[in-house]
C-alpha cells in the first residue's frame, strides 16, 4: 500500500474544496433552470411562491430592496452628481442560449466594463423581458432588455432600457437569424461569433438609479440599477420571436412590481439638459 505523505493529503484535500466550491452554484447569480419557477400568477410556482420553493430563494419574499419597482415621479429625486454613464464596451465573441424562461445572449470573458462610482462592471451577458418589468408612473411597456454586469469583487450592475411597439430595434435585427435558431430549444447553446455591446443604443444621458436585486429567483439584493429614461422602440415580431422563449402560460416573463420599501431612487439629469 502506498503511504501518502501529510503534504500529499494537504494537496488532495485543498483540491477537493476547489471541486466542491467551483462545481457549486453562486446564491448570487440566476437561476438557469426555468422548470423551479414560472410566472404564472397564482400557480404553485408562481412569483407570489418564489420565496417558498427553497429555503435560498426566502429574500424574494422577504427582501426589503426587491426589483422591479414603479419609477413614479413623487418618489424620484433629481440630482445632477451621479455622473453620465462610463461605458467601455468592447466586441467580443458571444453565444446565444434558450433559457426557457428567456432569451439570454452571454459574452465569452466578457465586452468590456462600465464605471460606476469608481468601480468597473464588466459586461457579461444581455436577456429580455416582455412585457416591460420596470413601469414608469404605472406605465408598462412592451419589452426590456437588461445588461447585467459583474465587478472582480462579484457585485452585480444592471442596465435596463425599456421599449414601445415601433420601428424595429436595430441590435434584435441583426440577431434574428440565432433567436430563431433557438426558439424551439432549450438549454442549447449557439455561437453567435462577434457582437458589439455598444450597438445597443441607449439614446439618453438621463437614467434612474437606485439599489434593488435580481428580478427572478434567488433574487438577491444590493444589486445596482440603471434604468434608462428614454423608451426606445421595437417591432411587433422581435418582442414575438422573443416571447417564444417562456413556456408557461402566461406567454409572459416579467416579475410583478415589488413594494416600495428601503428603496431610494434617483433620476440622473446633467446641469446642460
Amino acid at each position: 500500500m502506498v503511504k501518502l505523505r501529510s503534504t500529499q493529503i494537504l494537496f488532495y484535500v485543498q483540491l477537493l474544496l476547489v471541486l466542491i466550491l467551483h462545481s457549486s452554484p453562486s446564491t448570487c447569480q440566476e437561476v438557469e433552470d426555468e422548470r423551479e419557477f414560472n410566472y404564472v400568477e397564482g400557480s404553485e410556482k408562481g412569483p407570489e411562491k418564489w420565496g417558498e420553493i427553497h429555503p435560498e430563494w426566502e429574500k424574494c419574499n422577504t427582501g426589503e430592496m426587491q426589483s422591479p419597482i414603479d419609477l413614479l415621479n413623487e418618489r424620484v429625486s433629481v440630482v445632477s452628481h451621479l455622473g453620465r454613464l462610463k461605458r467601455s464596451y468592447k466586441p467580443s465573441n458571444a453565444t446565444i442560449i434558450n433559457r426557457g424562461h428567456d432569451i439570454m445572449l452571454k459574452w465569452v470573458g466578457g465586452a468590456g466594463s462600465i464605471k460606476i462610482n469608481g468601480t468597473d462592471y464588466i459586461l457579461q451577458q444581455c436577456h429580455w423581458h416582455s412585457p416591460s418589468e420596470h413601469t414608469i408612473n404605472g406605465k408598462r411597456f412592451d419589452l426590456e432588455v437588461h445588461l447585467v454586469h459583474e465587478s472582480l469583487d462579484k457585485k452585480i450592475a444592471v442596465v435596463g432600457i425599456t421599449y414601445i411597439i415601433g420601428r424595429p430595434d436595430s441590435f434584435l435585427s441583426d440577431l434574428l437569424y440565432h433567436i430563431r435558431s433557438v426558439a424551439d430549444t432549450k438549454k442549447d447553446e449557439r455561437v453567435v461569433g462577434v457582437v458589439n455591446p455598444r450597438e445597443i443604443k441607449l439614446g439618453s444621458r438621463k437614467y434612474y438609479r437606485y439599489i434593488g436585486s435580481l428580478t427572478i429567483p434567488p433574487c438577491t439584493e444590493n444589486v445596482l440599477w440603471t434604468i434608462i429614461r428614454k423608451v426606445r422602440t421595437v417591432s411587433r415580431e422581435q418582442v414575438r420571436l422573443l416571447r417564444e422563449a417562456v413556456h408557461d402560460d402566461s406567454n409572459m416573463n416579467s416579475r410583478p412590481v415589488q413594494p416600495i420599501r428601503k428603496h431610494k431612487v434617483h433620476l440622473f439629469r446633467p446641469d446642460d439638459d
